[in-house]
């Protein structure tokens, strides 16, 4: 049973019996992957707070040929949103992790993809404002997946924001002057092409609105 080692992004984690968790991560080499974290729930001395979404980590785990579970050895974790998130920012990471959770293809490598969550953390810990942070990454998800309508009618304002988008990165996106006019216009637009290509409403946008009101 081979150890494979790789940096990884950590989306979800759910309840397995009365001790394990299974966790569902997206690695930089070999796409996403559900795993055994033994213990998880009794002791956080192996894995301490290094599963929770979003993390950015150095990750080993053992894999056998025709099992869909790996089990894992162990998670470093290097950078974590919640080190500089309020309390609206850990509805943000939910979001952004649900999002990655549902376009990730098991076992599909894409490491464009991975680089776009990982700079998301980059961003949450350098305060990036969170509504332009979630409309830039929106924009992008959408661009890699192909499925951007960038002839969709938009406001001038909402146009250059994307346009600086395009050619910028996410922190930079703290000197990109918007307003909350345009960046409403743009959820609205992204939301709806989520929710058509994904064919489903997210839990936790359900949730972003609640914190929002």
């Amino acid at each position: 049973m081979p150890l494979y080692t790789t940096d990884a992004l950590i989306l979800r984690t759910y309840k397995l019996g009365e001790s394990d968790r299974i966790v569902v991560f997206l690695t930089r080499d070999r796409g996403k992957k559900r795993g055994v974290a033994k213990n998880a729930r009794q002791s956080r001395r192996r894995f301490g707070g290094a599963l929770e979404p979003l993390t950015c980590g150095r990750l080993a785990y053992f894999e056998r040929e025709r099992r869909d579970l790996v089990r894992l050895d162990y998670v470093e974790q290097l950078r974590s949103p919640l080190s500089a998130a309020d309390g609206e920012a850990l509805g943000y990471v939910s979001y952004f992790a649900e999002l990655l959770d549902e376009w990730a293809q098991e076992g599909d490598p894409n490491e464009t993809l991975f680089r776009l969550g990982a700079s998301m953390v980059d961003a949450f810990v350098a305060g990036v404002p969170l509504a332009p942070l979630a409309r830039y990454f929106e924009y992008w998800l959408l661009r890699l997946q192909g499925v951007y309508d960038a002839g969709m009618h938009m406001s001038d304002e909402a146009r250059a924001f994307i346009d600086a988008a395009r050619s910028s990165s996410p922190l930079a996106m703290t000197d990109v002057r918007v307003s909350p006019k345009a960046l409403r216009e743009l959820e609205t637009s992204h939301r709806e092409l989520i929710a058509m290509h994904l064919e489903k409403d997210l839990k936790s946008v359900r949730v972003l609105k609640e914190m929002q009101r």
